[in-house]
């Protein structure tokens, strides 16, 4: 089957899509504040939360590898969905859905360059932590690259998703507290699952910022990838791909 063929058949474009993730990618760049808030931010955290238990080292072992799977998420959810906004608000979500561009093009072009992003944003975090502040890991390094990758593409379908309902960028952070923060109350950093109350242990089972929690967890008490790493990791990319599908579905023409 030819190339020309093969992307007849495909459900999106590839040159449409890569054209679409260029154009993001370029618009952030010219944020100054987004570029800072998406790269330095979760890098600024690691360091206050050093500073924080400076005098409890055992402590920072326990919590620095959990916050990889909660403060990619919130930070990415964040610019995601004011991004996504200001295009539905500026009519350029809609100019673009006149042409010949499918739903699904414009979904997977912003999740290609928030990918990207997550990627410089989750091998910053990583170096800063286990480099200058010393956190001490068992697993590679990069396990816990995975997961900061897995919380940012997370926070991106959700920021992207609660566009869709948002009026305005005010209305989009208004969302965090319904959507992210009782996600962060019940993941287990603060309360182990099993001694929490049932109902909201039942509600943490649910939640996928409780396995990229747990998954950090496990990367930071064992050598390996061990079993329940590499299924909470499949858990988190399946909410992903759940929660884009939605996304791409409140676009419409």
């Amino acid at each position: 089957m030819s190339g020309a063929r093969l992307a007849e058949r495909l459900p999106f474009s590839p040159s449409i899509t890569g054209a679409t993730a260029v154009r993001v990618l370029q618009q952030i760049s010219r944020d100054k504040g987004s570029t800072a808030l998406l790269l330095g931010i979760p890098c600024m955290l690691m360091v206050l939360l050093k500073l924080m238990f400076h005098d409890a080292e055992a402590t920072f072992e326990r919590v620095g590898p959990q916050v990889f799977g909660i403060f990619p998420v919130i930070v990415m959810y964040l610019v995601a969905s004011v991004s996504t906004l200001r295009e539905r608000t500026t009519g350029t979500a809609e100019r673009l859905l006149t042409m010949p561009v499918r739903r699904l093009d414009i979904v997977l072009g912003y999740s290609l360059a928030f990918t990207f992003l997550a990627l410089l944003q989750a091998v910053l975090s990583t170096l800063l932590s286990i480099g200058p502040l010393g956190l001490d890991i068992k697993g590679p390094a990069y396990l816990l690259m995975v997961i900061a990758m897995l919380g940012a593409l997370l926070g991106l379908a959700l920021g992207l998703l609660v566009s869709a309902f948002a009026r305005n960028e005010f209305q989009a952070v208004q969302f965090l507290p319904a959507g992210v923060l009782p996600q962060f109350l019940v993941c287990g950093m603060f309360v182990p699952r099993e001694e929490m109350h049932s109902a909201l242990s039942a509600v943490a089972r649910v939640m996928p910022m409780t396995y990229a929690v747990q998954a950090a967890g496990e990367a930071a008490a064992h050598t390996g990838i061990t079993g329940v790493f590499i299924r909470d990791a499949l858990l988190i990319l399946g909410c992903v791909i759940l929660v884009l599908v939605a996304s791409a579905t409140t676009l419409k023409r």
